[in-house]
């Protein structure tokens, strides 16, 4: 894999507030990373950087190798961005918007229909491709946003909030273009949806304070969870007390919590100590023990403890 966007000591500041404070990262071709942090966190600031958009206070952004301060031209043509809540021309249509910014964009006259044509095929809008942009529902107008952040089939993809206002299925269909294209590109996304890193993101980033403060795979954050490894099992309320004493003598177990008990079922979590692996060792004992087990689950982790961990602390 090539690098295709590396930022290093990335700094913005608006007179005395550092809204983004020394960032460093990259990104290789195949990677889709998810950019996540509280409000305010100065991700909105990175990525306006990144594409252009403000000019850093200090460090540097290279995208396909060039300069976004000194080359700002060679970076647009390379970047597709999707900023939040982009602004549209409400009066227009997509078709006319979009051959609007292929031109922009620099296609040649004679392949602009085409680029058009594929960008809405892709993104699901060719039913609406001829009804003034006003009055589509926010799902459309967030899909001809999308579709003119990649018109002009970019190396890099910066989107922010890519799936905001879409309804189930509509995510799904964008979470599976973004999968699609991701082999080819170097794709960025800021979301709030911790669902949507785990659906499509290879690697996740969260900043808070303007700082990166955990960067890995979502398995990686996953595992930083205190539920790692948990399990969830329903039980009969009357077995409570003895499926208590019975599994928390597991030496790997670090407790066992009750989290809900109605019309006579108790629902307990236990919880490992340091992420170890305990479901065999109580399946085994369940088992032994001649306990009727409604429901057992293990769990993988949480990522939006894990997010409030990073962001504010325990």
């Amino acid at each position: 894999m090539s690098k295709m966007l590396e930022i290093r000591g990335l700094t913005k500041r608006f007179g005395a507030l550092t809204a983004v404070d020394g960032i460093s990262l990259s990104v290789d071709r195949g990677e889709v990373l998810g950019f996540l942090g509280p409000n305010g966190a100065g991700k909105s600031t990175t990525m306006r950087m990144i594409t252009g958009f403000l000019p850093p206070s200090a460090g540097t952004a290279m995208v396909c190798g060039f300069d976004v301060a000194r080359e700002p031209l060679e970076v647009k043509r390379r970047v597709g961005y999707l900023p939040e809540g982009a602004p549209l021309y409400e009066d227009m249509t997509p078709s006319s918007f979009l051959g609007f910014v292929t031109e922009v964009r620099g296609i040649p006259a004679d392949k602009r229909a085409a680029a058009v044509e594929r960008a809405a095929r892709l993104i699901n809008l060719t039913e609406v491709m001829h009804q003034p942009i006003g009055t589509l529902s926010k799902g459309f107008k967030r899909r001809v946003g999308l579709a003119q952040a990649i018109v002009h089939d970019p190396e890099v993809l910066i989107l922010d909030e890519p799936t905001d206002g879409l309804d189930p299925n509509q995510k799904h269909e964008v979470r599976t273009l973004i999968t699609q294209m991701a082999a080819s590109k170097a794709i960025v996304i800021s979301t709030h949806l911790l669902e949507e890193v785990e659906a499509v993101c290879s690697r996740a980033v969260i900043i808070s304070r303007g700082k990166v403060v955990t960067d890995g795979t979502p398995a990686e954050l996953l595992a930083m969870s205190r539920y790692h490894n948990a399990v969830s099992i329903r039980i009969a309320s009357h077995q409570l007390a003895a499926t208590r004493e019975m599994l928390g003598s597991i030496d790997d177990v670090d407790g066992i919590d009750l989290i809900e008990e109605a019309e006579a079922r108790a629902l307990i979590l236990v919880r490992p100590r340091d992420g170890a692996l305990i479901m065999p060792q109580i399946s085994e004992r369940i088992h032994s023990g001649a306990l009727v087990v409604e429901e057992i689950v293990a769990e993988r982790g949480r990522l939006d403890e894990v997010f409030r961990m990073r962001t504010v602390g325990d």
